[in-house]
This record gives C-alpha cells, sequence and structure tokens, in this order.
C-alpha cells in the first residue's frame, strides 16, 4: 500500500461531512444589546461651602450615594423659598423657584436617615414659625369671636325691634355680619406635608400663602396620584402647583378656595421599581407630570459601604441649620414673591445652554426620546440658578442678582439632571426582557464560562432581579436572537421518571474570553 493509499483510507467515510458536523457551528458576530452608559455622579462643588459641607458629611456617615443628599438639598432649599421668590429670566420669562425632584434608590440605602439629618431643620424652622406666629393667631381667633358674637347680637336687637326701627338695626346687623365673614384666622404656619391627598394639597395652598411642600423617604405619593383614594388618576394640583398657574377649587359644602400662584415643592425617595412604573400612571406622560420631575437613579453602595465612616461634624450641621433657618424665617412673611434679575453675563451663559437644548430638541436630535422633559429643561436650570444664589447669600439674596457663575453652576446640574433623565425614560419605555437580558449577558461576561446550565446561571444572579427560574426565560431568549448563546440539544434520556436535565447553552467565543 503506498503513502497516498493510506491516506485516502484515512479520509474514507468523511468526505460528505460538514466541518460544522465535527466543530459545531460557525459563531457570527453578535448583535450587540443596547447599554446604558455610565451616569454622572451629584456636582456637590455646585453649592456655597455651608450646603456642599452638609452633602458630603452626611453621605459619608450615611454611607449613602452624595446624589440622595444632594437632590434633597435641592427640594430643601426650594420649600424655604417656594411661593416666594422668582428668577426673572427674560422680558415676561419668569421661573418660580419650587422644584420636583425623584431620586430612585434600592431598599436599605437608608434613605430615611438621610431624610431626617437633610429635613429635621427645615421642621425645626417650621416650630419656629408657629411659635412666633402665636400671638397673632390668637389676637384673630379673638377678633373673628368678638365680631361673630357683635353680629349675633345685632341680628338679635334686630329681630326683636320695633318696626320703627327694625330696617337701620337689620343693615346693622347684616354689615357687622359681612364684617365677621371677612375675617380671617391664620393657619398654623405647615411647610412641608407627608401623605397628602390633590384635595389636601389645594387646602393646605389655600392656607399657608400658596406654598407647600411634599418631602418623603417612600413613593406613595405617586400612589396617590394614580387614584390610591378615588379610584382614577389625580393630577392637576400637582401640574398647577408647578407651574404656579391660578388654582380654583369650588367643593360643595367648603368655601371656595383661590390661590394666584400655587408653589409645591417635591423632594421623594423612591425604589427604582416606582420609578420605572411611573409611566403607567394614565395621562402622567400625556398631561406632562413626568416631564416636571428632576430625576436620579445613582449607583448604590450596598455591599461596599464603611462600617466605620466619618461622622458628621456637628459644627457642619449647626451651620447648615442655621442659614436654613435663617433663609425660611426671612421669606415666610412675603406676600408678593421676590423678583430675581440676572446679570448680563448670567444672561449669556443661559442663552449658550438654551442654544445647545434647542439644537437637540428636533426629530434625529439626542433629546428626542425626551422631548417633553427636555423642552423644560432651561426653565429648571433658572429655578435651580435661584436657589444656588439664595445658598450663596441667605441673608439678602433677594437683593442681588444672579451672576454667570452661580448661571454656570446651574447649567452643570442639568446636564447631570439631563443624563439621568435620559436614563429613566429609557428604561420606562424599554422592554423588559431587554433589561434583564442586559444584566445576564454582564453576569456571563464577568464569569465567563464556554457553557453554562440555565440552574447554573439562576444561582449566580441575585433573587431580587430574578425570584424565579423561570423568569430567565425571555432574558435567554434574547440573548439566543442576538447570538450571544445556543441552546444545546438535551442528552438522550436514559431512563424513566425524574427531573429533566436543566437546559444547557453554549457562549459566543466572545463571552468565553471575557470580552
Amino acid at each position: 500500500m503506498t503513502t497516498n493509499d493510506a491516506g485516502a483510507d484515512l479520509w474514507e467515510g468523511f468526505e460528505h461531512i460538514e466541518p460544522e458536523q465535527i466543530t459545531g457551528p460557525a459563531w457570527d458576530e453578535p448583535v450587540p444589546l443596547r447599554t446604558r452608559p455610565p451616569l454622572p455622579e451629584f456636582p456637590v462643588e455646585v453649592f456655597p461651602a455651608w450646603l456642599g459641607n452638609m452633602v458630603r458629611g452626611v453621605a459619608e456617615e450615611t454611607q449613602t450615594p452624595a446624589d440622595l443628599a444632594g437632590c434633597l438639598a435641592l427640594a430643601v432649599l426650594a420649600t424655604a423659598a417656594g411661593g416666594r421668590v422668582k428668577v426673572c429670566v427674560r422680558g415676561h420669562w419668569r421661573e418660580p423657584v419650587n422644584i420636583y425632584t425623584a431620586i430612585a434608590l434600592p431598599p436599605g440605602n437608608r434613605k430615611s436617615a438621610v431624610f431626617d439629618l437633610m429635613v429635621q431643620p427645615l421642621l425645626d424652622a417650621e416650630k419656629a414659625l408657629i411659635e412666633l406666629s402665636g400671638p397673632v393667631r390668637a389676637e384673630a381667633e379673638t377678633l373673628a369671636r368678638l365680631a361673630k358674637s357683635a353680629a349675633e347680637k345685632a341680628a338679635g336687637k334686630a329681630a326683636s325691634a320695633e318696626p320703627e326701627h327694625r330696617d337701620t338695626l337689620t343693615a346693622e346687623a347684616v354689615q357687622l355680619a359681612q364684617d365677621a365673614d371677612k375675617m380671617r384666622v391664620p393657619a398654623e404656619p405647615q411647610l412641608v406635608a407627608d401623605d397628602v391627598t390633590p384635595e389636601n394639597v389645594g387646602t393646605l395652598l389655600d392656607e399657608q400663602g400658596g406654598r407647600i411642600s411634599c418631602l418623603s423617604a417612600e413613593g406613595e405619593l405617586f400612589d396617590i396620584i394614580a387614584g390610591r383614594y378615588t379610584g382614577k388618576p389625580n393630577m392637576g394640583m400637582f401640574l398647577k402647583g408647578h407651574a404656579g398657574d391660578m388654582l380654583r377649587v369650588n367643593r360643595q359644602g367648603r368655601s371656595a378656595q383661590h390661590v394666584d400662584s400655587p408653589a409645591v415643592t417635591i423632594g421623594l425617595a423612591v425604589q427604582p421599581e416606582v420609578l420605572d412604573a411611573l409611566s403607567r400612571i394614565d395621562g402622567a406622560d400625556g398631561r406632562g407630570l413626568l416631564a416636571r420631575f428632576l430625576y436620579s437613579k445613582p449607583l448604590s453602595l450596598v455591599g461596599y459601604r464603611s462600617l466605620t465612616p466619618a461622622l458628621l461634624d456637628e459644627q457642619v450641621a449647626a451651620t447648615y441649620a442655621k442659614h436654613l433657618a435663617g433663609l425660611t424665617l426671612a421669606l415666610a412673611d412675603w406676600t408678593d414673591p421676590a423678583l430675581i434679575q440676572l446679570t448680563p453675563e448670567a444672561d449669556a451663559v443661559l442663552l449658550a445652554f438654551q442654544k445647545v437644548t434647542e439644537s437637540r430638541l428636533g426629530p434625529d436630535g439626542s433629546f428626542a426620546p425626551i422631548v417633553k422633559w427636555a423642552s423644560k429643561r432651561d426653565g429648571a436650570v433658572a429655578r435651580i440658578a435661584g436657589l444656588l444664589h439664595l445658598a450663596a447669600h441667605p441673608e439678602d439674596g433677594w437683593h442681588k442678582p444672579i451672576e454667570a457663575s452661580t448661571m454656570a453652576a446651574a447649567t452643570e446640574l442639568g446636564v447631570y439632571f439631563t443624563a439621568h433623565a435620559l436614563d429613566v425614560f429609557s428604561v420606562m419605555s424599554a422592554d423588559p426582557a431587554h433589561e434583564s437580558a442586559v444584566t445576564v449577558l454582564a453576569q456571563l461576561v464577568s464569569s465567563n464560562p464556554a457553557q453554562f446550565t440555565k440552574r447554573e446561571l439562576f444561582r449566580m444572579l441575585r433573587r431580587a432581579e430574578f425570584p424565579a427560574i423561570g423568569d430567565l426565560d425571555p432574558a435567554l431568549s434574547l440573548l439566543e436572537e442576538h447570538g450571544w448563546i445556543r441552546q444545546q440539544p438535551p442528552p438522550p434520556r436514559t431512563g424513566r421518571g425524574g427531573r429533566p436535565p436543566s437546559p444547557r447553552y453554549e457562549t459566543h467565543p466572545r463571552i468565553a474570553r471575557g470580552a
């Protein structure tokens, strides 16, 4: 037998076998899954020292992202000044300084602890307002009782008067009754409300001179807006409360409520799934409620926290309380809002920011997916600039114009909130299977197995994201469609009964290489 004959014998029987039958099918280049870029961290440096030090100190002691304390600092400032200050941007364009913020963090992130530290000084200022207004309210209550008593006595006297005197006494009784009706006893001051219905918000706005704040470490307010008590969404009060549109409420059996420029402030810390479900509130997107919020989705530090953090410096906390109380008390009695102007340089900074916004709002622009939110971006920056200005000048900021450096700092926050809004609205509109597939792919790239079973993968993942093994099915199907994995044929069954083997998958070589 020649050498050639031996080679021919070696390959005999393999002539009709395709290479894939030996090596397995070749892998095509996988289709990338759209992944979200890293989100920016909160730029604490935009705050003046007294506020920035408080935000950093609270974040360090509680071992939470600075975004939580930072966003809450803005909401607290808005509570102190909301309804009392407006920013005169240009011409007739004026922006009130109340804002809506929503921060998303998973459970276990000590949201309540951060709220206590940031909000308590505001509640202390509220107590001071109650004490200071005590004599005024007592006097008004006394005068109202006396006026009502005088009107009742006059009415009784007119009723029993002789006919020739009855008309005169009746006229006096009517006048006294009208005077008594006009007398108004001031409500006890309240800055912050929690777990309120839209109707309660209207009443509080009427009682509190047109302003109220809803600050909470929970997302119950969204449930209330969605219709927890009424069975249908009720967001009109919050739409007008953000824009400052005139509010008139007439209900049977109650006196009419009329607020010319309502100012509602909202500061919430919610779980991410609450934020993701906002779009399912009927009318929330179409009527613009979602576009009014400044969103933040920081990375959780759970699992990476220091167990011996530096504690909040008492002097830092005392300075924060002092400046916040001073600002709150100084503006509490204002009826007509203070109007803060911009310097020409500040106006130029804002105008440059507006040009960027406008250039990205078109159908092909980067803001097209969030066009409703982005259309309010410039106004939000003007409001933030007003808050930063008041924080920089808590004793007399309403007498000074906003400077260019302050407006530039506000635009930094505008960029920060824009990035987070893009992420929030992306998740709202995304296919849940896609988000799950991104999580699974990240786990596979991290562990880079050449093969895996469905059961093995399930053990690798967090139960919070995949409570049951069946929750993996949509993600696995999508990854297979995109060419990242492929299911292998099940092995032949050799016996009867017993649990079938877990489906086995092969991974793309790029995953096996950790790429």
